[in-house]
């Protein structure tokens, strides 16, 4: 315990010498101030679970007594967008059309945008299977704000040999990653 207990008995002691001995305990107190200082103990570091928010303080007047008081404005991030294509129909050129070799076909397919991204010059269609059938392998994805419906259009040139030919598609976002259900064209070259 950290009190100092003076003990005097019947013995008369005068003032000055009371006063003498409390001044000799407080200075004896005063310098060993560790004694009966709080004990420190180590606090566990715990990392955030929640990403940290922006905190902007930006300063205001007022007429008041107080001015320049900050305003604190919490930001939360965006989370991104995401990105969706749904196939509607064939609008040109149907299944199994016959057309034939070396004919240009102008196939058209409406599709919509059921994302929350909005469809740029950052966007294609590429070839994931079949014949590209006079084509690059990679197409602009024609631009489309979310939620809205888009008409697609590659240009094709009907291989010379007689067959069945199919060519499919994917949308690909600007990270590289396919989405959205795949589009295709399936005609027969007959002579």
């Amino acid at each position: 315990m950290c009190r100092p207990w003076i003990i005097i008995g019947d013995m008369k002691t005068s003032r000055f010498l009371l006063d003498f001995i409390i001044a000799a305990v407080l200075l004896a107190l005063a310098l060993t101030p560790t004694a009966c200082a709080p004990k420190s103990t180590p606090t566990i570091f715990i990392p955030p679970t929640q990403p940290a928010q922006l905190i902007l303080i930006t300063p205001t007047s007022t007429s008041s007594a107080l001015t320049n008081v900050p305003t604190i404005t919490l930001s939360t991030p965006t989370p991104p967008c995401t990105n969706i294509l749904t196939y509607v129909r064939d609008l040109t050129i149907p299944d199994d059309t016959a057309v034939a070799p070396g004919q240009s076909i102008d196939k058209q397919w409406l599709v919509t945008n059921n994302g929350t991204c909005n469809w740029d010059a950052r966007y294609r269609l590429k070839l994931i299977n079949g014949d590209a059938m006079g084509t690059t392998g990679e197409q602009a994805l024609y631009p489309a704000r979310a939620g809205t419906q888009a008409t697609l259009r590659i240009l094709f040139t009907a291989p010379s040999t007689a067959e069945t030919y199919r060519s499919a598609w994917q949308a690909f976002g600007p990270s590289g990653e396919a989405f959205g259900d795949a589009i295709y064209i399936q005609i027969n070259v007959a002579p």
